[in-house]
């Protein structure tokens, strides 16, 4: 998709925990009809149907 998150990989067993490496991983992996959803409620409704 066009909207990828970036994390820098370091220590590799202490930075893979982090909240926020964790989302970057699965949001990289979204289908782009769900990252460019107009509405939170239209977002929820993509992500389910991925789910």
């Amino acid at each position: 998709n066009g909207h990828k998150l970036k994390h820098q990989k370091f220590h590799r067993n202490l930075r893979k925990n982090f909240l926020t490496v964790r989302v970057a991983e699965h949001w990289n992996r979204l289908p782009r009809e769900v990252v460019d959803s107009p509405s939170l409620e239209i977002f929820k409704i993509h992500l389910d149907a991925v789910l």
